[in-house]
């Protein structure tokens, strides 16, 4: 029998998420079926969006999100002994699955991704930069902000999985690149190592002014992360036919209700374009972001930075420290 730790939502959060609202527990897994798979986690993703869907995860349900996991058992000969998998099984070490996602997202059933066999990728990335991270990034900067050279783009939550990754394909396109985040360390992260053009500290400076002088010209792009006042501000300053990618919203992620910034003024007399998105709607193209996201680390063009727990037990730690702000890239456990 194969005994598998599991992280079991017990507590509705109320504002930052504490010790007690999750149960870890051991489960004894049934031998595998005809059509199933043993497949055990190696790398387990936090991720901003997970404290928003935990208002609609169901109690007492394994928690949510995306893990790299290798299959060590299996009756299924689509998903050999061996193959590494990105699947949304959520924060476990190990998982019975007949090939569809056992447990679904919020947003719909996700389906297993094999990884590519490539032996140079470093499996970890498939949580990234050469994952969801990195398809949000590469679909939804490109497809809905269509940049172009010379332009100017803003990236909020710049020092994140995506935002460091969408400021850098904005440096690909000959953008010019405005990056706002929460601390002079990811500054200094994103001007001296990523090259961004400018940064942006929102808890020490003021945005609406320090965008006046750094961005006279205006803002053609935003790559929207967080919503809110900061998101308010930042539209203000767009020019005419400018392009707003709308990618999360961690300002409103406690559930918590807020004041809607008025924005509908500077939307209709710019004439913007203002789109969200989920990434799986591209998922059709999904080895495309992949290919040309691995082909831009290879060739230079795109760096990217890893937050590491180490071990299962930690994974809640890790939650808090990413809803804390003290990740510096994507935040994964190696379990």
């Amino acid at each position: 029998m194969v005994r598998a730790k599991v992280f079991v939502y017990d507590k509705r959060f109320d504002g930052l998420p504490k010790e007690g609202d999750l149960k870890l527990i051991e489960e004894e897994l049934l031998p595998i079926k005809d059509g199933e798979f043993l497949a055990e986690a190696l790398y387990i993703s936090v991720d901003p969006y997970m404290r928003y869907f935990a208002h609609i995860l169901p109690i007492g349900s394994t928690f949510v999100g995306q893990q790299i996991a290798v299959i060590t058992e299996s009756k299924n000969p689509d998903y050999p002994v061996g193959k590494y998998i990105a699947a949304c099984f959520g924060w476990r070490t190990h998982t019975i699955s007949n090939g569809t996602t056992d447990l679904a997202f919020p947003t719909g059933v996700v389906p297993i991704i094999p990884l590519p066999d490539d032996e140079e990728i470093p499996k970890s990335l498939g949580l990234g930069v050469l994952g969801m991270p990195g398809n949000t990034a590469y679909f939804g900067f490109l497809e809905l902000c269509q940049p172009k050279a010379g332009e100017t783009v803003v990236v909020t939550a710049a020092a994140g999985a995506v935002g460091s990754h969408v400021g850098q394909i904005a440096k690909i396109k000959g953008c010019i690149v405005i990056g706002i985040a929460g601390s002079d360390d990811k500054c200094n992260w994103l001007k001296n190592e990523l090259n961004f053009d400018h940064v942006v500290n929102y808890k020490t400076q003021d945005i609406d002014k320090t965008l006046t002088e750094i961005a006279p010209q205006g803002v053609d792009c935003y790559f929207d992360n967080v919503g809110g006042e900061i998101s308010s501000i930042i539209i203000d300053h767009m020019n005419l036919n400018g392009r707003i990618s709308v990618c999360g919203c961690i300002s409103g992620y406690d559930g918590k209700k807020q004041m809607s910034p008025n924005i509908q003024l500077p939307m209709i007399m710019k004439q913007l374009r203002m789109e969200g998105f989920i990434v799986y709607k591209w998922l059709d193209r999904w080895s495309e972001g992949i290919i040309q996201n691995w082909e831009w680390i290879k060739q230079g063009k795109l760096k990217y930075k890893e937050f590491v727990t180490n071990g299962f037990e930690n994974t809640f730690k890790a939650f808090i420290q990413l809803l804390q702000g003290e990740n510096v890239g994507k935040a994964i456990v190696k379990v």
